[in-house]
């Protein structure tokens, strides 16, 4: 099992970097950052872009994956969102990883002043967006006519440092976004059911991420694919168990191998931020990042 952590984009790069670092130098996999243009209680604080932090992040450390957990179609369009992740995984030296869902109801989804969309008309959207990105992505030139989203002869040259394209870790619980991520992902992403955050049981939330990882499984048959090709994250937080696997280094194996029993492949966790629901010891928190891993083995 891998551990990676996700370090929101809500500090200025003199403190940042530092964050950034020291998730290098504790070992973990990856370190994501949320693709928000602001997020719940965070609106009327510092956040800055995903992309410039995560290219920031890349000139500041050397063999920690990058990436975004997770980019939606809310406010990016794959033309130009394929340009900005071919420049980043070049400076990244292919270290980059794109995490990407059909979005929700948050901020984002009205900012540019739009009514937010059904989620019929999301999933509608997210099926478009993500095969022309991968084209986007692969081919030098694409020239595509789509409902939603277009392409008129753009170039993509030089193409990805990584071949055939970055790898896509698609966020997905419904029938149509998994049968995407099983088409186009090389992992899948879930946070859980959020019909369970508030009154559910862990033994519920274990239950249902079974679930999704079992509908994966028929969506990956439907197309002849082996699931175990896509890794399978979960980006903790917003299970019944909330911050409670960050308490004690037990209690995180204790989490982790339970959803390890389901083939979950890495396990994200927030970097601590004090006086959010991100709250935790950091001393504890680094004994989670450099022991863990080893007592899950």
């Amino acid at each position: 099992m891998r551990l990676s952590t996700v370090i929101l984009p809500i500090h200025r790069w003199g403190e940042g970097q530092k964050i950034w670092r020291r998730a290098e130098e504790l070992g973990f996999h990856a370190a994501y950052t949320y693709d928000h243009l602001s997020w719940r209680s965070f609106r009327d604080g510092l956040w800055f872009g995903a992309i410039p932090t995560l290219t920031a992040a890349a000139t500041a450390t050397e063999r920690l994956r990058l990436g975004t957990l997770v980019t939606s179609p809310n406010f990016r369009h794959p033309v130009t969102l394929a340009k900005e992740l071919i420049s980043l995984d070049d400076i990244s030296g292919g270290r980059l990883t794109l995490g990407i869902g059909a979005g929700g109801n948050g901020f984002d989804a009205t900012v540019l002043g739009q009514e937010a969309w059904t989620p019929r008309e999301r999933a509608d959207r997210f099926g478009e967006f993500l095969p022309l990105l991968d084209r986007l992505l692969t081919e030098d030139a694409v020239t595509q006519q789509g409902t939603h989203y277009s392409a008129q002869e753009a170039r993509n040259i030089p193409g990805c440092v990584q071949r055939p394209r970055l790898p896509f870790a698609v966020a997905a619980t419904g029938p149509r976004g998994l049968k995407l991520a099983a088409r186009h992902g090389q992992a899948w992403v879930t946070t859980g059911d959020p019909k369970l955050f508030e009154e559910g049981t862990s033994e519920q939330s274990v239950e249902a991420i079974g679930g999704q990882i079992e509908k994966l499984g028929k969506a990956c048959a439907e197309i002849g694919r082996d699931m175990a090709e896509l890794d399978k994250i979960l980006l903790t937080g917003f299970t019944p168990d909330r911050g409670r696997p960050l308490e004690s280094l037990d209690a995180f194996v204790d989490f982790a191998g339970r959803h390890r029993e389901l083939g979950i492949t890495e396990i994200v966790i927030h970097w601590p931020i004090s006086d959010s629901d991100f709250a935790a010891d950091q001393a504890v928190f680094e004994k989670i990042a450099t022991e863990a891993v080893a007592q899950l083995a």
